[in-house]
Order: structure tokens, then C-alpha cells, then sequence
């Protein structure tokens, strides 16, 4: 199917020249001038060519869709087509079992346009698992309790404050006049004030970290969890040199600002 085919047969469809053809249109514009494109894969170019649902296809965005690097997923999706796509919201799918509910509430709360959820709740394997977000998780929750259970032990006292000397004697935490070990700018993440603080974190990163990662991947995923962590300690660095820093809540922040920006 040539782009440049595709640009003359759309003039005749678009006698005043506006860059716009209705959906019925477009459809007979592609099965005369894609034979032997399976309907199937047919019917998802035309319901991604038309992403705003309004009846009217824009040549240019066609073209964009079609050459863009964010539509690449879909555009090697239509060539391959070995899955079909769903003629009705995902809201409206029953019988699914709990794996496939799951994925259907992941691709309403990550994903803003329904036939980007479609393909997601299509194409979603768990391989790989959202390894990145759960193995932090239980690497923080495992460094608190051994501390927690360890302070009980020593000092008979398992809630301490983050300026007792036994804090700031800990290699993970970050302290401002300690900047030079730079390490500490990311193993703060693993000590925390106490059981709430580490409580509340944990809970953010699953419910917002997992989801995200199932969508977008681990590495994505990580950079943008490990910058907020270093803009965290950064932030401290210059607002406060005498603060000791603790908790994984920046990189919490940052999931938090991704999801806004993912959902806007």
C-alpha cells in the first residue's frame, strides 16, 4: 500500500481539498488500494486512523500514524494481525477470568485512548513480569524489618528517630555533609522513619509502579524511579545540609507524576 497511491485516490475523495474524508470513505479508499490486507487488520488501521471517533480522517495524521516511532507497536501489529480487535469496549467483555480482569483494570488506568487499551489488553503476555517494582519493593520492606527488628534486639527500642546517632551511623542512609560516598544518593530508598512511612511507600509503589511497568517496561519504568530518587537526596542537598534523608518517597513522587502525565 503506497503512501503516494493513497495521496491520489484521497484527492478524488477530497474534491475541495480540505485534507479530510469521512470514514466511509477512507474504508473504500483502503479496499481498493489494499487487496490483500487482511479486513481484520483493515478495520484497526481504520479505527487508529480515525482516533478522535468523529467520522473524519485527516490525511496528514494518517501519514504520521503511520511513519511516527510511537506507532510503531501497532503499525508492525496490523502487518503482523495475529490477533483480532475487539469490536466493543473492554468494559463490556464478560466472563474474564481474574489475569484477564486484572489486565483490563492496568489498561483504564494507565492507558487514556480505548483503542490503545484494546491492543494492550491484546497483546499483554506478563513476559516479562513487572520484576523491576516488586523486587525494590521487597528489598525495602526486608531492610526495614531486619533494622526495626534489629534495634529491638540491641536497644530494646524499635522506633528510632531518623537524628539518633544509630541513623546516622548507617551506610545506606543519605546525609548531606556524606555526599562524597556517592552511593548514598540512591540507598536511602531502603531505610525508612518507621512502619508507616514504609508502609505508605510500599502501597504507592504497587499500585502505581506495577501497573505502570506492565505497560511501559522495567527500564522506563526504573529510570524514572531512580531519577526521582537522586532528585530526592539532590532537593535535600540544597534545601537542607543538616537533614538526614530517608524513605523511598521520591522515587514514589516520580511514578506519581508519571502516571498524571500518562493519563492528561
Amino acid at each position: 500500500m503506497e503512501m503516494g497511491h493513497l495521496r491520489s485516490a484521497e484527492r478524488g475523495f477530497d474534491p475541495g481539498n480540505t485534507g479530510y474524508i469521512s470514514t466511509g470513505k477512507f474504508r473504500s479508499l483502503l479496499e481498493s488500494h489494499s487487496s490483500k490486507l487482511d479486513p481484520h487488520k483493515r478495520e484497526v488501521l481504520l479505527a487508529l486512523a480515525d482516533s478522535h471517533a468523529d467520522g473524519q480522517i485527516c490525511y496528514q495524521d494518517f501519514v504520521n500514524l503511520m511513519s511516527n516511532k510511537r506507532s510503531n507497536s501497532f503499525r508492525q501489529a496490523i502487518l503482523q494481525g495475529n490477533r483480532r480487535l475487539r469490536s466493543k469496549a473492554l468494559l463490556e467483555e464478560k466472563g474474564l477470568n481474574l489475569s484477564q480482569r486484572l489486565i483490563r483494570h492496568v489498561a483504564y488506568e494507565t492507558l487514556p485512548r480505548e483503542i490503545d487499551r484494546k491492543w494492550y489488553y491484546d497483546s499483554y503476555t506478563c513476559c516479562p513480569p513487572p520484576w523491576f517494582m516488586i523486587t525494590v519493593t521487597l528489598l525495602e520492606a526486608r531492610t526495614r524489618i531486619a533494622f526495626f527488628l534489629y534495634n529491638g534486639v540491641s536497644l530494646d527500642q524499635f522506633v528510632l528517630q531518623v537524628t539518633h546517632p544509630r541513623y546516622l551511623k548507617n551506610s545506606l542512609v543519605y546525609h548531606p555533609r556524606l555526599r562524597a560516598q556517592a552511593w548514598r544518593y540512591l540507598t536511602y530508598i531502603f531505610m525508612h522513619a518507621g512502619i508507616e512511612h514504609l508502609g505508605l511507600n510500599v502501597v504507592l509503589q504497587l499500585l502505581v509502579g506495577v501497573p505502570l511497568e506492565m505497560v511501559h517496561g522495567a527500564t522506563r519504568i526504573g529510570l524514572v524511579y531512580v531519577a526521582g530518587v537522586v532528585a530526592g537526596s539532590l532537593a535535600v542537598s540544597v534545601a537542607d545540609m543538616t537533614a538526614p534523608v530517608v524513605g523511598s518517597s521520591g522515587g514514589v513522587y516520580a511514578l506519581v507524576s508519571a502516571h498524571l502525565a500518562n493519563i492528561v
